[in-house]
């Protein structure tokens, strides 16, 4: 990880707080050039683990960019940062730095509304309750409420944002290992539980092989001791131990030349004691385990060394650690497999919290099934009342026609079939039925 000095010096003061990012050095002709052009190579910097890591480190790259921040930069303090001092200089960052920021900032909103909106969806479509509050903290890094221009509230609030999330970094990586561990070996307690007995008698004996094999490795030196960094000194820098000089030892491995042993030149250096313990084609060898050995290696030297606790060792505190009694310990490193990882006690309360979890998600599948089933029942339901109605409807259609049909054959009153009703001359009408006709003498004749 590369860092510039200014970031170094007193940029920890902002570094301290970002535990992985890192930048281009600085030199001191480069700061009284004009602002460079507006372009931004990818980030250098591994991971912080944070879920705005590149957005953070975007910023910070631009912002040391400008020659005005970045020499307020070098001249800070922890106390200005914290404060929010150093976030008001923004406000004399150059117009085109400040764009590209605005930018930046768009493109953060953006993926934060993506992000929330497929949460969103992937709750809802499972039946879960939305944790509004769990969302909105996606957005405490900057000012949601103005979505378009990077201000001096979004500085601070990306500051702040940084230091409240990385201060326990490395406490929750830890908490993640313990469940990782207890999780691998419920997940073996369940496989011999559907074994017969005698299968499960060789997996338990092959297992206790593994940990023993495991536990069979060369001497590990304590991190940070005389006896480790000379054995750096002889197998990886090729150099005579009786020789081992510390200022000579901390310029060789200060790789990007600042001053200072960031967090991964310092696990650089333990690479040869790790290799002792865990190798990746050991069936034996975890290399999750791994990284959890080298987070414990690191902390062990940032605690015995880092005496600002700034999450460097400059050359001074490394010069001093090395005239310490520990400097000389003797001791073997006690590695995980001396160490438990869980007491049998939290493996018990971890496996009934996943019973617990087991069982709610079987009631809520039941209630799902329950509820699935009555939607069919009414399905059917509204599919029978779909069906009758159109069965009535169809009945109404066919009465309806034969009625237009009876009405346009016999439009009156019907006369008796086979009898033609008499007629009065000069009167068009019919005599009544059983009326008789008269003849009646008509004048002027016989």
């Amino acid at each position: 990880m590369v860092r510039s000095k200014a970031l170094a010096r007193c940029g920890l003061v902002l570094l301290s707080l970002w535990l992985c990012i890192h930048s281009v050095p600085i030199g001191v002709e480069k700061a009284k050039e004009k602002p460079e052009a507006d372009t931004l190579d990818a980030p250098k910097s591994a991971d912080t683990g944070l879920h705005y890591d590149r957005y953070l480190r975007e910023v910070i790259e631009y912002l040391e960019k400008d020659p005005h921040f970045r020499e307020k930069l070098k001249n800070a303090n922890m106390d200005d940062i914290k404060q929010g001092k150093l976030a008001k200089e923004l406000d004399f960052v150059h117009h085109n730095f400040r764009t590209k920021l605005d930018e930046l900032k768009r493109e953060e909103m953006n993926r934060l509304r993506m992000l929330i909106k497929a949460k969103h969806d992937v709750q809802v479509g499972n039946g879960q309750n939305m944790d509004h509050q769990a969302l909105l903290k996606q957005f405490e890094h900057l000012n949601h409420m103005n979505p378009h221009t990077f201000e001096v509230e979004d500085l601070d609030r990306l500051i702040q944002s940084a230091t409240k999330d990385l201060e326990n970094f490395d406490q929750k990586h830890h908490d993640e290992f313990k469940r990782y561990e207890m999780m691998k070996e419920h997940e073996r307690r369940e496989r011999l539980k559907k074994m017969s007995e005698e299968d499960r008698q060789k997996e338990e004996q092959h297992y206790e092989e593994m940990k023993k094999k495991h536990a069979s490795h060369p001497k590990v030196n304590h991190p940070g001791s005389q006896d480790q960094l000379k054995e750096v000194w002889q197998e990886a820098d090729g150099l005579d131990p009786e020789d081992f000089d510390p200022k000579t030892f901390f310029k060789m491995h200060d790789s990007n030349g600042d001053g200072f042993f960031d967090e991964s030149e310092l696990e650089a250096l333990f690479a040869k004691e790790l290799e002792k313990v865990y190798d990746p084609k050991n069936e034996e060898d975890d290399m999750v385990e791994m990284e959890e050995e080298r987070l414990r290696m690191r902390e062990h030297v940032m605690n015995e060394v880092d005496t600002n606790k700034d999450r460097l060792v400059s050359l001074g505190e490394f010069l001093a650690a090395t005239k310490k009694e520990e400097f000389l310990e003797k001791s073997e490193w006690e590695t995980l497999d001396q160490n438990p990882f869980y007491t049998e006690e939290e493996m018990r309360e971890y496996e009934q919290q996943l019973a617990n979890e087991e069982k709610d998600i079987n009631h809520k599948s039941a209630e799902l099934q329950k509820q699935r089933e009555e939607l069919e029942k009414k399905q059917e339901e509204l599919n029978a009342q779909r069906v009758e109605l159109k069965q009535a409807m169809e009945e109404m259609e066919r009465f309806k026609t034969q009625s237009l049909k009876t009405e346009a054959q016999q439009p009156g009153e019907h006369p008796t079939a086979g009898h033609q009703a008499p007629v009065v001359p000069g009167n068009s009408q019919p005599l009544p039925p059983g009326h008789q006709q008269h003849h009646v003498p008509v004048t002027g004749h016989s």
